[in-house]
């Protein structure tokens, strides 16, 4: 192939720059006799504002789905076009170029499959009535990721067929490149000027000198659904004799070279598990890793001692290969809220770098823009796991992320302007190997990342060095490569105007977290002054600071600014009316701070317990009742419990997001304390025979309780069930996190 083109002025419009384009997670994927559908979760079929959403993000052009199985799965006869009728025009009408996806990950309607001799010219016929019904649309993928999708319906077994066979993964292959071809074909007799996006993984696999030819072969097979579709498989082809050998016939082969379909532009998607490493040492691994063929295949970037360039070297690979305009069509990392920036950041200046050096690279893909469901099994069940994207669908509205200020800045030519992205992505950090890291051999690795000198991060400060809350947040500040300074009272005396500004002066942080404060509630009714000078002057004072540095600030509050009347989960806009002390002093604070600095962010919470400290309800309740030791609970005071790791992760989250205002953050379930020594129990497989339920009132506490303060939220559910929380806590509790002393007789009630 010698099709390449340089420099930024082209015939086709595309303006000069890097583009940012976007993609709507949309598979539809058949498993079995059941089909996953993705936008049954997404809910995006039903709120035309989602354009919107996407306009203000500066994409150029959006993957949009078409699907075959949606809009005809039944025929053409009784096709329902009613979403791309609306969407499309509107889409367009928003400045955003669709391109229309027909397969994502899908085998077709019922009455087809992959490996169905008449796939492809069904399938055709279907893109030739989406052309028909929008001869205006110019940009199509009629199937997403084609080498991608018959791997895992023919070699691995995952969705339908569910073949482990190479003969089925090739007929799947070739079933769906020939779909593609006669796509096409169709499309252009209504539209002439309509252009092919081909997307498919960009990936590449290293191995031991042992696995050589293993990984020479894999790196082959990656480019088999572009090599066809561009003509280029013929007997000189190093599969050809592969191909051959399973079934494939040589006339087959020579259709694709007469046909010249090659892609106007070839998309590859980018993931952390694109890269892969093949090991045959397979004891140097966790077990279970190795697979049928006795060798470990693992993500390169759990293996390697020095990690990978990166997209940059795949994308000039590609172009060396194809000599065809590029795009990075997905780019997105399940993790972390400053990793999904630094994953995003970092794909878009490695195509900026190629770029640089000559290589044709138009845009990189936003994916995905609403998030994904599942993805962590594959789409192979309904469990609702959700991976958010620039959008966290987990609000009444899709709220905007990070990600979304991030892909703005970087659509407009400004300067990425979070502090988060001053840290390394667990990618490129030592806690991300499994197995002790190679240090290369056999196929020769691609240049490892350039090392260039990072500046000092800004760090968050973190009051309450002391405190369960504090310590947490130093400890997940670490685990996810965010800079952090925990500071003593001595260091920072968050009531003294003085001694702020010395530690911000000192430090020069970007965000504030205030986790310390008066925390003794029943306490609190003998010494008021103490409370309200810790929990409400210290909360202004920190606030008119970072007023005036324009740094971020969290501020913790409580269930216990409410008084129980309402009998049901109090919400963030719900009236406070607290019955004690420490409650009035946190109920002074949120009004000071907001009124401060309304951009500040408060977290109402309440009910902590965690693996790494021994005094919270749950930890001191099971080790009684396993010693057989008496514990008193009350049954009529109705709590959220907060798994404190949970609450720090959504927090910082949160606090990245730049989110502001009052949240209400835990882990969702109102139950009584006693509830939630028996269900701790329960799952601990611990006897509650000792376990004595009381009223809240027989346990004589000083400061007044409200009977229900449990916290619901109309913002958003962002933590895990209780149960979830409760098991993962027993799994840390176990591996010996935490460090319980002697168990007592004890009692609570809040």
């Amino acid at each position: 192939m010698n099709q390449k083109t340089t420099g930024d002025i082209r015939q086709d419009g595309e303006p000069p720059g890097l583009a940012l384009w976007g993609g709507l997670e949309a598979t539809v994927n058949r498993v079995r006799e059941q089909y996953f559908n993705q936008m049954e979760y997404n809910g995006h079929a039903g709120r035309l504002s989602d354009l919107d959403r996407f306009a203000s993000l500066g994409i150029q052009m959006l993957r949009y789905p078409v699907l075959w199985e949606l809009i005809a799965p039944d025929g053409l006869a009784s096709a329902d076009w009613s979403l791309p009728d609306e969407r499309l025009p509107a889409l367009r009408d928003l400045g955003m170029q669709p391109i229309a996806g027909l397969m994502h990950h899908g085998s077709g309607p019922r009455h087809t499959s992959l490996v169905d001799p008449a796939f492809p010219q069904q399938l055709a016929e279907y893109a030739g009535a989406v052309a028909q019904r929008y001869p205006w649309l110019e940009y199509y993928t009629p199937v997403n990721e084609p080498c991608t999708t018959a791997r895992f319906c023919g070699l691995y077994g995952v969705w339908y067929p569910h073949a482990k066979d190479d003969k089925v993964f090739l007929r799947a292959l070739l079933n769906q490149c020939k779909g593609v071809v006669l796509s096409m074909q169709a499309i252009r007799a209504v539209n002439p000027r309509a252009k092919l996006v081909q997307t498919d993984d960009l990936g590449k696999t290293y191995s031991t000198p042992a696995l050589t030819e293993w990984a020479a072969f894999y790196n082959e097979r990656r480019w088999l659904a572009w090599d066809l579709l561009c003509g280029m498989v013929g007997p000189a082809h190093a599969l050809w004799p592969y191909m051959l050998r399973n079934g494939v016939a040589p006339e087959e082969l020579e259709w694709f070279q007469e046909q010249g379909c090659a892609p106007d532009i070839i998309g590859g998607d980018y993931y952390v598990t694109s890269e892969r490493w093949l090991d045959h040492r397979a004891e140097r691994y966790p077990a279970g890793l190795a697979g049928e063929h006795g060798f470990v295949d693992i993500e390169a970037a759990r293996a390697l001692a020095t990690p990978t360039a990166g997209v940059g070297p795949l994308l000039r690979e590609a172009w060396e290969r194809y000599g065809l305009p590029l795009a990075v069509t997905e780019a997105h990392i399940d993790a972390n809220r400053e990793d999904q920036l630094r994953w995003f950041l970092e794909v878009w200046q490695g195509a900026q770098e190629q770029r640089r050096e000559g290589v044709d690279v138009r845009a990189v893909t936003a994916w995905s823009l609403l998030g994904s469901f599942d993805w962590n099994c594959l789409v192979t069940e309904c469990k609702g796991y959700y991976e958010n994207g620039a959008f966290d669908l987990r609000a009444p509205s899709p709220r905007p992320t990070a990600l979304a200020g991030l892909l703005r800045e970087l659509a407009t030519g400004r300067a990425p302007s979070s502090p988060i992205l001053q840290g390394q992505g667990w990618w490129r950090r030592p806690g991300r190997l499994l197995c002790t890291p190679d240090r290369g051999g056999g196929l020769a690795l691609l240049p490892a990342a350039r090392a260039t000198a990072q500046p000092t991060p800004q760090p968050i400060l973190v009051s309450g060095a002391a405190g369960t809350l504090g310590s947490a947040f130093a400890r997940i500040c670490r685990e996810r490569a965010i800079a952090v300074q925990l500071l003593t009272r001595q260091e920072m005396d968050i009531a003294d105007p003085a001694s702020v500004e010395a530690a911000i002066a000192r430090y020069r942080p970007w965000a504030i977290i205030n986790a310390g404060g008066y925390v003794r509630v029943h306490d609190a009714e003998r010494d008021a002054g103490r409370c309200l000078r810790d929990n409400a002057q210290g909360p202004a004072v920190l606030a008119a600071a970072c007023a005036r540095h324009r740094l971020r600030l969290m501020n913790f509050s409580s269930d216990l600014v409410f008084d129980g009347s309402k009998g049901a989960p109090y919400v963030e806009s719900d009236p406070v009316a607290p019955l004690n002390v420490y409650g009035r002093s946190k109920a002074e604070a949120e009004r000071r701070v907001l009124e401060v600095y309304p951009e500040a962010l408060l977290v109402r919470t309440s009910a902590f317990f965690g693996p790494w400290d021994r005094h919270n309800f749950v930890t001191l309740a099971l080790e009684a009742l396993a010693a057989g030791m008496p514990f008193s609970a009350a049954d009529d005071l109705i709590v959220s419990p907060t798994y404190v790791p949970d609450l720090v992760q959504a927090c910082l989250d949160l606090l990245i997001d730049q989110e502001s205002g009052i949240w209400h953050l835990s882990n969702a379930d109102a139950l009584s304390w006693a509830d939630l020594a028996r269900r701790a129990a329960g799952l601990a497989g611990v006897d509650t025979a000792t376990l004595a339920v009381l009223s809240g009132a027989a346990l004589d506490m000083p400061a007044a309780q409200p009977r229900y303060s449990a916290l619901g939220s109309e913002r958003a559910s962002l933590m895990p069930t209780l149960d979830d929380a409760l098991q993962r806590y027993l799994t840390a509790r176990q591996a010996g996190s935490s460090r319980p002393g002697a168990a007592q007789a004890a009692h609570y009630g809040a």
